[in-house]
């Protein structure tokens, strides 16, 4: 019995270290054949939530985010392909970022609720544009 308890809690435990792996996963944005954008969406459960994403750009390049729809307050982060912040803070919920020129790689964009609006769960919107 205390074998069977043992191997239980051991499947468990792999079981939840395995969801929350996978919840810490970038998503790989990508464009369809000849687009120059993307609308992006995920999910939010609350303040301490995060979604994470990554795009692929060029040199000289221009990176552009923006909520898509209003339903929602979020704030976009962007990082640089060696993990150095690329976008100014304001005084809004910073949920518009402009990269420009870029530098060739993938460039990290973090998803999370704006903390100067009301708190919710549910679904996200935003566009990314690289021309």
């Amino acid at each position: 019995m205390k074998k069977l308890f043992a191997v239980t809690t051991l499947f468990f435990g792999i079981f939840l270290l395995a969801s929350s792996a996978s919840a810490q996963r970038a998503t790989r944005i990508t464009f369809r054949h000849g687009a120059t954008s993307a609308i992006v969406s995920g999910t939010l459960n609350g303040y301490r939530g995060r979604r994470n994403f990554v795009i692929r750009v060029r040199r000289g390049q221009t990176l552009r985010t923006e909520q898509f729809g209003d339903r929602h307050d979020i704030t976009i982060f962007i990082q640089g392909p060696h993990g150095e912040d690329v976008d100014d803070s304001d005084a809004s919920c910073n949920n518009r970022r402009e990269v420009t020129p870029t530098v060739a790689g993938d460039y990290k964009i973090q998803v999370v609720e704006c903390q100067k609006a009301d708190p919710w769960r549910g679904t996200f919107r935003f566009k990314v544009t690289v021309r």
